[in-house]
């Protein structure tokens, strides 16, 4: 008998795999790559909001985490995936450079922002205020590490690529069987495909739709990841990934002229040489409204639990949602408030 099935193979779903079997727990992933918010994501990890100068929830503490978890599994799958690299904020107006500086000034913020002016000048890009550089940053090639992850699951056997059907799901004292497979614990991490799920469906996991870009710019000579309202960042071979967009009424994973046309116009702010399209991609960001994952166990059923709502932050998130969770389960440690699902429960339950 498994100890965990868990469903769905993005950011979520492996780093939910990866410490399980740290913790010597058997698994079995199931996934029909029906979603990929995951794998087109931008990558980036940033402890600030540049917008607004602001920490990232708990970002010190998530930093940490996903540093030793990427690290560890790079040593075993012996594949360089997480690269450390500056973002640097352009700044438009010397109101921002002095919104910056009273920023930096603040205890939570001080680790992060680094007080001196970066005022080195980038081919193709107009910057008479400079820039600030933001710290500990960097960016997870998330389509190389799934790619690897899954390909690491499928030789050891514990991943099954087909479509899960939750009506099939039996339950016993011991947990659960589904199809011939026994588990003592189901875990949910379908991302967006949440709204197809019968046991969590009720839960206010609202989707905002990305678009981004890869460019050829050859006159553009980058070494760090620019952010402005669009991030471009530096892949190589005068290539470069640039989003992303917001759009919280369409819910398709397909790339729109709208998108496209929005993107353009930022892009043009920021950089003045020529470039061409050579990739156009787009995906449903699982993402809720108060801006925090979803996690718990079901409030009937207690072998099935959720990892969820990750948002525009799945790298960082990911490793040490997966952990609380885990924990949860195993150690009976209480969830944060933040991220339990229970918070939902008195509102949406009455309607089921």
């Amino acid at each position: 008998m498994l100890d965990y099935l868990i469903v769905g193979s993005g950011l979520a779903g492996i780093s939910f795999a990866e410490i399980a079997l740290k913790n010597n727990k058997s698994i079995l992933v199931i996934d029909n790559k029906s979603q990929n918010s995951s794998r087109i994501a931008g990558g980036l990890y940033n402890p600030v909001i540049l917008k607004r100068f602001s920490e990232v929830w708990n970002a010190q503490e998530q930093l940490v985490l996903m540093n030793e978890f990427y690290n560890q599994i790079e040593a075993k799958l012996q594949t360089k995936f997480n690269f450390k690299l500056p973002i640097l904020r352009k700044f438009f107006s010397i109101e921002e450079q002095n919104n910056w500086f009273a920023a930096s000034d603040k205890k939570n913020l001080a680790p992060f922002l680094a007080t001196k002016l970066i005022s080195k000048k980038y081919n193709s890009i107009d910057s008479p205020y400079d820039y600030g550089e933001v710290l500990h940053t960097g960016y997870v090639d998330t389509a190389l590490l799934l790619d690897h992850y899954k390909q690491y699951l499928l030789d050891n056997d514990w991943l099954v690529e087909e479509s899960f059907d939750s009506s099939l799901i039996e339950f016993f004292d011991f947990g659960i069987q589904y199809k011939n497979i026994k588990a003592r614990h189901i875990i949910f991490a379908e991302g967006f495909g949440l709204h197809k799920n019968p046991f969590f469906n009720y839960l206010p996991l609202d989707g905002t739709k990305g678009e981004l870009f890869i460019i050829k710019a050859p006159d553009l000579d980058i070494d760090v990841i620019v952010n402005t309202s669009v991030f471009i960042l530096p892949l190589g071979d005068n290539l470069f990934k640039v989003g992303a967009t917001y759009n919280w009424q369409d819910k398709t994973d397909l790339p729109t002229e709208e998108g496209k046309q929005e993107l353009l116009e930022r892009i043009k702010e920021i950089i003045t040489c020529d470039f061409e399209i050579v990739k156009h991609f787009a995906g449903v960001r699982p993402t809720v409204k108060d801006r925090r994952p979803l996690l718990g166990t079901h409030y009937e059923r207690k072998s099935l639990h959720i990892l969820n709502g990750l948002g525009t932050r799945g790298v960082m998130l990911g490793p040490a949602m997966a952990q609380e969770l885990f924990d949860f389960i195993e150690k009976e440690t209480p969830l944060s408030p933040e991220v339990n699902i229970q918070r939902f429960h008195k509102k949406y339950l009455k309607s089921i």
